[in-house]
């Protein structure tokens, strides 16, 4: 029966993203916004409730190291193993608006929290390093002029004619598949991660193990689905802005909204853990600049999972 579930839940997740894209997709198009802010916002959004849900729980249980962890994970996960394998199944298409702001904006946020949170380790400022509620009202502050930044800038004329009938869908039914889709991904990815934990269990194999695998990539994997599914649709742009804007949603909405709940301790996250976090991102704007700048090609993503590799036998290795 774990089995039985657990292929429900693989299916439920991937037939989730395939409505989730196409629906995203229709909505884009009729409102006359690109591809990548729909997915910067609504679909980053929507793929990030899962660690929104866990970093609350943590916030308000008073475990810092979850709500912390969760998020630094995630967002490494996201850049690192995502985009890795999504770019190495297919190079991700990437625009000069991607190059010259979205990625840089992104990368900026992440330098942000870190220079914000690790202020004791980096500058010798305080007792701590960690969030107070001033900061995640900061964080907060700089979130909302994030999407109205965002939806200023999204409308986009010049999209191509729709390659499905997706495109073609009424409004009305768009939004019914976005959220449907939404739905089956966050339900049928929670119930992949419970069932793979109980198989894992069952096999003997460690709680510790467990925590640095299927947990760590459970939250991540309404992102992992949707990227996946949107560039083999040729969605790139969706793909991409799913990655970015689910990294920006993590850090601001999520840490922000998490430490004015209760100020969260940073104490858990390492000099190689903020290293992990802050590569990724220097890693995708170096690869913006490099090689075929319109696209991440298969070559990088493939030094993006083997960094993943590199980080998680450190934590193996560590546990």
């Amino acid at each position: 029966m774990t089995i039985v579930l657990l292929a429900v839940g693989l299916v439920l997740t991937v037939l989730g993203a395939d409505w989730l894209v196409d629906g995203a997709s229709c909505i884009a198009r009729k409102a006359g916004m690109s591809e990548f802010v729909v997915g910067l916002t609504i679909v980053g959004f929507g793929t990030s409730c899962p660690e929104l849900v866990v970093s609350l729980a943590g916030a308000f249980s008073g475990n810092a190291d979850i709500a912390v962890g969760n998020v630094v994970g995630s967002n490494i996960f996201n850049v690192l193993f995502i985009l890795g394998l999504t770019s190495l199944l297919r190079p991700v298409v990437m625009t000069r608006a991607n190059r010259k702001v979205d990625i840089p904006l992104a990368t900026a946020v992440t330098i942000f929290l870190l220079v914000l949170a690790m202020d004791h380790t980096l500058f010798g400022v305080g007792h701590e390093d960690g969030l107070s509620r001033w900061k995640g009202a900061l964080l907060l502050t700089v979130f909302v002029l994030y999407i109205v930044h965002s939806f200023r800038t999204g409308k986009d004329g010049t999209q191509d004619a729709p390659t499905s009938s997706a495109g073609q869908r009424p409004l009305a039914v768009a939004i019914l598949m976005a959220v449907a889709g939404l739905a089956a991904l966050v339900f049928g990815g929670n119930l992949f991660v419970d069932k793979a934990t109980l198989l894992a269990r069952e096999l003997g194999v460690s709680d510790k193990f467990i925590a640095v695998t299927v947990l760590a990539g459970g939250t991540s994997l309404p992102e992992l689905a949707t990227s996946l599914v949107a560039v083999f649709k040729g969605r790139d742009q969706l793909a991409l802005g799913n990655i970015l804007g689910s990294n920006v949603f993590n850090i601001l909405l999520i840490l922000g909204a998490s430490s004015l709940i209760a100020p969260l301790s940073f104490a858990s996250v390492t000099i190689v853990d903020a290293l992990a976090l802050l590569g990724s991102m220097l890693l995708l704007l170096l690869w913006a600049y490099t090689g075929r700048r319109e696209r991440v090609d298969r070559w990088e993503g493939a030094v993006l999972l083997l960094v993943f590799g590199a980080y998680y036998y450190y934590l193996f290795i560590n546990l």
